[in-house]
């Protein structure tokens, strides 16, 4: 009788927790999970204090360790150790390459996390819940809007909005610099963070806008959302106070899948030339420059570290959104 007792006081207690505290509960009792959270944190947490935790500057170039192999160098003492090794080695130009990787994480965190929170993100929410919710003409109207543009490629999209609008905002960043006081915009990588983040932010809405109004025609129609009308609630309050929150278990798991697709698309562009321009490093470039027969032969660890950050990194956040996908689906439980 007791532990009946006790099971069910244990249940009252479960539900009385709000949805998305169960749900954390349940993700944190996946061990692989957890191995992602962590892994992702420790790598953003590196490219985000790169400037503290890289040993040598991302330009710096020594003539004395040109493609050296990864090494330790522990004659200096402990206290040298850091400013003396090579970790991941260095390439032909002598620069650290274990720097250069923390300074291509922290371009890759800014562009991904930035595209997504201040364009995809918003817009698709945005969109979606005004095309779910009013229907009719701005539901057309949105949702041919993106349809049209999802007819075409996505990667190949990107590639045109990056090479097209490239050149145009180099070129007024230039004239910014040489007739205001601004200096120093291009060598920063800010025009390139500019043409990167719209060429992410142009596609990244689509499919978050669909998801999210696909959840509200749906939601719109349960009994609580015509409780609140009922009661005179605003648009405004039905809108973000009882169907957006009812409708982010899904979201949450689309917008993990999306940073995925964000770095990956980021790395290729700045494989082909189009990303990050140096001096500024970036993983893509890394990865461009060490895609070669002689450098696999010679000097394989000038694309297995970067090679491996960039696995690491899709993995970890595909991984995480099966689990995320795991947790929020009632089948699974």
């Amino acid at each position: 009788m007791a532990v009946r007792e006790l099971a069910s006081v244990a249940e009252k207690r479960q539900r009385s927790r709000g949805h998305f505290a169960r749900a954390w509960s349940r993700l944190l009792r996946k061990k692989l999970a957890v191995v992602c959270m962590v892994t992702l944190v420790v790598v953003y947490l590196a490219g985000i204090f790169a400037a503290w935790i890289s040993p040598y500057g991302y330009q710096e170039q020594d003539y004395s360790h040109i493609r050296e192999s990864p090494s330790v160098d522990i004659s200096g003492g402990v206290g040298n150790f850091w400013n003396n090794s090579h970790i991941a080695g260095t390439d032909r130009a002598g620069r650290d390459i274990f720097t250069r990787i923390l300074w291509g994480i922290q371009n890759t965190v800014l562009l991904t996390v930035v595209a997504m929170l201040t364009g995809a993100l918003p817009i698709g929410l945005t969109l979606g819940l005004l095309a779910g919710y009013f229907g009719g003409k701005i539901d057309s109207l949105i949702m041919r809007t993106g349809e049209i543009a999802a007819v075409f490629p996505e990667f190949f999209m990107v590639i045109i909005i990056a090479s097209t609008l490239g050149p145009r905002i180099r070129e007024w960043v230039i004239w910014l610099e040489d007739n205001t006081f601004f200096d120093g915009l291009i060598t920063s990588g800010f025009v390139d963070y500019i043409v990167i983040s719209l060429a992410l932010v142009s596609f990244g809405w689509i499919g978050l806008a669909r998801l999210l109004r696909g959840q509200i025609l749906y939601l719109r129609e349960s009994q609580h959302i015509e409780a609140a009308r009922a009661i005179g609630a605003s648009t405004k309050r039905i809108m973000f106070l009882h169907l957006l929150p009812n409708a982010m278990s899904p979201i949450l798991v689309s917008v993990t899948m999306g940073m995925g697709v964000f770095i990956g698309t980021e790395i290729f562009l700045s494989w082909i030339g189009l990303g990050i321009q140096p001096p500024r490093p970036s993983l893509g470039r890394m990865l461009l420059e060490a895609g070669n027969i002689g450098t696999l032969r010679n000097e394989p660890w000038m694309l297995f570290a970067p090679g491996f950050v960039a696995w690491i990194l899709l993995l970890s956040w595909n991984l995480l959104g099966d689990a995320l996908n795991d947790v929020f689906n009632p089948r699974t439980r």
